[in-house]
């Protein structure tokens, strides 16, 4: 029960006209000695009515014979204003009758002249207010109850000892107790939890909050346990509860199951790592496979080898047969490779029809032969799919770590180049990696040299392929891809002498001018009057680490007069990764500009969903392999359709890379994605045939 403290002080609204009753009730309230009263007291109902409008009073007395009213329309009047305010009439001797029905119609109580004195009125006002905030407790606390009853989350409260004092219709359902069972069990019994690991009982959160005296939440990997036996992964927030003077009387627990969302993100993490055909881990994986492997060499002092597979002639399979008949021998490869290879080994697919085979822990080199000759004989047998016997070999490239590198990339690169060396020589073959194969060094030395001589002589050029919205078959805005017109070699794709590029340096030269010049023609399309388009730029990993990367932008977007909201900064998810705290920054300082950020290749890379939230991306664009996979089978196109989903609940504009096909572009529009490109649409255009193509729009395809 609520009681009125002894020392409060009580603010009373008397609406009385009559003077002499009104002095009477002042004098009887002004002596009271269980309670202070402050008493207001206004002639007229409608003054009345105003200072509710403008106070909070405890208790009003309404004199039931005023001249402004009409008996119960008194109460009517005041009704509006007084909300949960405690009413009591006043009323003649001969008035009683009339009083009980206005305390049927909504008044708290009614007082004769002979209830005026100091001990009734005292006790009538204090009882009044006393039974209206036990009311309106009692509507609070039933409010409160069915507002936890329709939320999502488990609601759980224990006291002091323990003991469980309520749980909510979704706590019922976690746990696998009712509410009546529940009540007063002590709460180890209800609410289990377990360490997903050890398989401990963890820590009780409502008592360490309780002894706290603060929010705590459970450690994570903590699992629910339910009635039946079943575990949730849950996610939870304990805090104390207190009474009116601040001691603590027991603890509340909020909590949900996360273990669907730990499912997604389980898979978000295997996508990110595995190549989605043959379920392998990619190079993201691998690299950091291999830099584990360097740090158990270190420890133990044994080399490991990595083996650098590449099938030969699988473009001839997959030409032949079909790209469905390619995907099933690459899994049927991969199969045989697992199978042939001890736990502690690692297979990773690189792409296409390339695997690279770590080996950690050997004796030496023999040991990597003898595993390379097996797998050799394992992958050339027959392989009989969809009726197909089908027959291929390999070339093994093999690197050893410390005699052929002394970090991960070095030792991958040198099994790449040995593996070019097995091609060279006759394929289905064994190479280590010599010294002398570093040829391939030299070369690259020459491409550095015609790139500087490329930037000096204008010899790049660029062309834009169009972007679609896929909805309204618009050209929304285009990509600026670099090519090189070699004196020599004629027209060069970036593969050519992108890597080149960037180990040397020239990149971020190269890029600003890439930069420089489609902003250039995207502000002179303006002024032709031409549809206005978002002009996107390739960023490398290199040009974006630049430390005058920020400022390059601004001066190029100054030089060219070009709106920075019409500038789209492409880059890949390992740009992104690299150095998250320094990307974020990198990041936001552009978003403030005004510039778009899109993420390019999304899927083939890190797909960390973590980078999602703490980056300030625009766009995300998914990589054509995942657009690739739409049309050959029921399963397909799955993961394309989580990544739009993705996409669209972040607010990103989502686009997807390399569509080919009318049926793609068709499943595309029923996942509800933003754009596309792809060859559908347009092969890559010189600046004025891409003119042109603003000006007729595309024809014939959306």
């Amino acid at each position: 029960m609520v009681v009125v403290r002894e020392e409060a002080k009580l603010h009373i609204l008397l609406i009385e006209s009559n003077k002499q009753i009104s002095k009477q009730i002042r004098s009887a309230l002004s002596i009271s000695d269980q309670i202070s009263f402050n008493v207001e007291s206004v002639s007229r109902l409608r003054d009345g009515v105003r200072r509710l409008q403008q106070n909070k009073y405890d208790a009003i007395l309404l004199d039931f014979s005023l001249t402004d009213n009409k008996g119960l329309e008194a109460l009517r009047r005041v009704n509006p204003a007084w909300a949960q305010t405690p009413v009591l009439v006043l009323v003649g001797e001969d008035q009683e009758a009339v009083a009980k029905e206005a305390v049927r119609y909504g008044a708290q109580d009614y007082l004769l002249p002979r209830h005026l004195d100091n001990y009734s009125l005292s006790r009538a006002l204090h009882r009044a207010i006393e039974s209206s905030a036990v009311d309106l407790l009692s509507v609070e606390k039933n409010r409160a109850l069915v507002t936890l009853d329709s939320i999502g989350d488990a609601v759980l409260s224990s006291d002091l000892l323990g003991r469980v004092t309520y749980l909510n219709g979704a706590a019922e359902k976690m746990t696998g107790w009712t509410r009546l069972e529940a009540l007063g069990q002590p709460l180890s019994e209800v609410f289990r939890i377990l360490d997903s690991v050890t398989r401990e009982i963890a820590p009780d959160p409502l008592q360490r909050a309780i002894d706290l005296n603060r929010a705590v939440g459970l450690p994570s990997g903590c699992v629910l346990l339910h009635r039946d036996g079943t575990e949730r992964v849950i996610d939870d927030t304990a805090a104390p509860i207190h009474d009116s003077v601040g001691t603590v009387i027991g603890a509340v627990i909020v909590f949900h199951d996360m273990s669907e969302a730990r499912a997604t993100a389980i898979l978000m993490a295997s996508s990110a790592n595995h190549d989605p055909l043959t379920k392998l881990p990619n190079r993201i994986l691998l690299s950091d496979r291999i830099s584990q492997a360097i740090s158990i060499s270190h420890r133990k002092h044994r080399p490991f080898a990595v083996m650098f597979l590449d099938l030969d002639y699988f473009k001839a399979v997959n030409d032949s047969l079909g790209h469905a008949i390619g995907d099933k021998l690459l899994q049927a490869v991969a199969d045989r490779l697992l199978a042939g290879l001890r736990n502690s080994d690692t297979v990773s697919r690189q792409g296409g029809d390339e695997f690279v085979i770590l080996l950690p822990e050997i004796e030496n080199a023999a040991d990597a032969a003898s595993s390379a000759k097996k797998l050799l004989l394992s992958i050339g047998a027959p392989y009989n799919i969809d009726e197909h016997c089908i027959q291929i070999s390999g070339s093994f490239g093999i690197s050893l770590y410390p005699d052929h590198g002394d970090d991960a990339e070095t030792v991958l690169n040198n099994a790449d180049i040995a593996m070019y060396e097995a091609k060279e020589t006759g394929r289905n073959a064994i190479r280590f990696f010599k010294p002398e194969m570093g040829l391939k060094a030299t070369e690259r030395q020459s491409l550095e040299v015609g790139l500087r001589r490329a930037l000096e002589q204008n010899e790049f050029c660029l062309y834009y392929q169009p972007k679609v919205s896929l909805a309204l078959g618009q050209i929304t805005g285009a990509e600026a891809l670099i090519r090189w017109q070699d004196p020599m070699l004629g027209l060069l794709l970036p593969a050519y002498f992108v890597t080149a590029a960037e180990s040397s340096g020239l990149i971020v030269r190269i890029g600003r001018w890439v930069m420089r010049e489609a902003c250039r023609q995207a502000s002179l399309w303006q002024t032709r009057g031409l549809p206005s388009i978002k002009i996107a730029v390739n960023v490398s990993a290199v040009e974006f680490q630049d430390r005058h990367f920020v400022e390059g932008v601004k001066n190029i977007l100054r030089e060219t007069g070009l709106e920075p909201g019409c500038l789209q900064l492409e880059l890949t998810e390992g740009v992104l990764m690299k150095d998250a705290d320094s990307t974020a920054s990198v990041l936001r300082e552009l978003r403030q500009m005004g510039v778009q950020l899109a993420i390019d290749d999304f899927g083939a890379g890190y797909s960390s969903l973590s980078y999602l939230r703490q980056f300030p991306i625009d766009i995300l664009k998914i990589d054509q392999s995942f657009v690739n996979q739409i049309g050959g089978g029921a399963r397909d196109g799955i993961l394309i359709s989580a990544i739009i989903g993705i996409g669209r609940n972040l607010n990103y504009i989502v686009v997807a890379e390399g569509i080919e096909t009318i049926e793609q572009k068709v499943y595309l529009q029923g996942q509800r994605c933003d754009e596309g490109q792809g060859y559908l649409f347009s092969h890559p255009l010189v600046a004025h045939e891409f003119e042109r193509l603003l000006q007729i729009g595309i024809q014939n395809v959306v």
